[in-house]
């Protein structure tokens, strides 16, 4: 698995790295936002200068992880609620790491991330061996950068403070988009500029000699006999397709009758199965990962018998995952959409989705499956960002609340700014015992710099900036606003 020894470390590469430190110094101190994305950019161009050092070419694949791991850290940037954001990153470390290494197996796709830990090591021990061999570089090399460099630098604080005491509006301007660093928060800076520093330079040691993890070869289990591997998934299917039929039958049937007989009431027969239905699409993918490892493959006939079993097993598995959503769609009418549900869900799409790539692995080959579940389950983490779960979750609550006048105050208290928008629209004091929780938090932070205000923080800042907070406490508590809430 390891690589050849590295090319050493390009100046340019260097300077990257230093920027990418001083950018996480500046930009992360106060909070995530546009400025983890800012303080990125300069590792993907530490990461690129390696790479065309060591005369290594991007790749389509590397390319749309590139991108893809950009568009995910743009997420902070848009939401202000930290569980998608948290998502994102973690989404975002995948697709760097796969972009790096150039992983196509699933050692690869699932180990990858890994590499930035030995990276971390000897990128350090990299860049100490290049600046080691420019100590006796000849000043003549680097002196006239460092005279340009100061020059700039004395340029820009002279007109800059002149431009500054003539218009008031451009001092403004100017102390809004200037990080402010004091020596309060100091140490903490300086931590964010060795791990900034510290990160570029494992992407960029990564991105010149990777580990090879495709190198790492999974040995396929012992194949069965026909009837030994095909029983039990036959009966597996059997088992799958009478509860098919079943849904079915309630579908066509009405709920009435099945809730007559069952003694549950609306809400109580949804919840009771949505959960169940998820952990069996989990065992189901489980299923299929083992038969396949265990399949029988002395010809052609043992290949058609795979396909066709296990293709009836992801066929009956769909019927599965939409059985699964339509209990969680009735749970949502009954009780209204929480966090926790509408995450449920959308990784049950998402497995849904899984399913559908297996099925066409069997029919096309199952070379690009690796690759195209991690871009599969980055995408979905991407969409589940842009679409701002907690701005949902406020927009269905809100149109229920205008159907059926039933609204729960107390939850809207743990979401984030993101949902100012949707609980704007609701009729006062409503309104303002919704938005109170958002108030108080936005009261607590004070003034955010730019660099870490998200896109749905700035939107509720105007909007209760515009239309501020009026209800009392009193009233707010009782219309429920501070009651306890335990999400199911």
């Amino acid at each position: 698995m390891r690589p050849a020894e590295a090319a050493p470390i390009a100046t340019a590469t260097l300077l990257a790295a230093l920027a990418t430190g001083l950018a996480a110094a500046l930009l992360l101190g106060d909070g995530m936002g546009p400025g983890l994305l800012l303080a990125v950019l300069p590792a993907v161009l530490a990461a690129y200068v390696a790479a065309r050092t060591a005369r290594r070419t991007a790749r389509p694949w590397t390319v749309v992880w590139a991108i893809g791991c950009l568009a995910l850290l743009a997420v902070p940037a848009l939401r202000d609620s930290a569980w998608p954001s948290t998502l994102a990153i973690l989404s975002a470390v995948l697709l760097g790491a796969l972009a790096l290494h150039g992983s196509r197996t699933w050692p690869g796709v699932l180990l990858s991330p890994l590499g930035f830990f030995d990276s971390a090591v000897s990128g350090l021990a990299w860049a100490l061996v290049g600046l080691r061999s420019r100590g006796g570089v000849s000043k003549d090399r680097w002196l006239p950068i460092v005279k340009a460099t100061a020059v700039a630098v004395a340029l820009l604080v002279v007109f800059g403070a002149l431009f500054a005491s003539a218009d008031a509006a451009f001092a403004d301007l100017l102390g809004g988009l200037m990080p402010e660093v004091s020596t309060e928060n100091g140490p903490i800076r300086f931590l964010l500029f060795l791990l900034g520093t510290l990160i570029a330079l494992a992407a960029a040691r990564t991105a010149a000699a990777p580990l090879r993890w495709d190198r790492i070869k999974v040995a396929p289990g012992k194949p069965r006999s026909r009837v030994e591997w095909a029983l039990p998934l036959v009966v597996l299917n059997l088992l799958f397709a009478a509860f098919n039929a079943v849904q079915l039958a309630v579908l066509f049937g009405g709920y009435d009758k099945v809730l007559e007989s069952t003694d549950l009431s609306y809400a109580e027969y949804a919840r009771q199965g949505f959960w169940q239905l998820l952990w069996a699409t989990l065992f189901t993918l489980v299923v299929i990962a083992l038969a396949l490892r265990w399949a029988p493959r002395s010809g052609a006939g043992d290949r058609r018998l795979v396909r066709i079993v296990l293709g009836v097993l992801c066929a009956l598995t769909l019927v599965v995952v939409a059985a699964a959503l339509r209990r969680m769609d009735l749970y949502v009418d009954a009780y209204g959409l929480t966090r926790l549900r509408v995450s449920v869900a959308a990784m049950e799409l998402w497995l849904g989705l899984v399913i559908v790539l297996i099925m066409a692995a069997g029919v096309f080959g199952a070379r690009w499956l690796p690759r195209a579940v991690a871009g599969s389950a980055a995408a979905a983490v991407l969409a589940f960002g842009l679409l701002s779960p907690d701005g949902m979750v406020a927009e269905r609550n809100v149109t229920r609340f205008e159907v059926d006048k039933k609204i729960d105050l107390a939850y809207f208290q743990s979401l984030s700014a993101d949902a100012a928008p949707a609980l704007d629209r609701l009729p006062e004091p409503q309104r303002s015992c919704a938005l109170r929780g958002i108030n108080d938090e936005m009261s607590r932070a004070g003034d955010v710099p730019w660099h870490a205000m998200s896109l749905g923080e700035y939107r509720a800042r105007q909007i209760l900036r515009e239309r501020p907070v009026t209800a009392s406490y009193e009233v707010c508590s009782r219309l429920g606003t501070f009651g306890s809430r335990q999400e199911s």
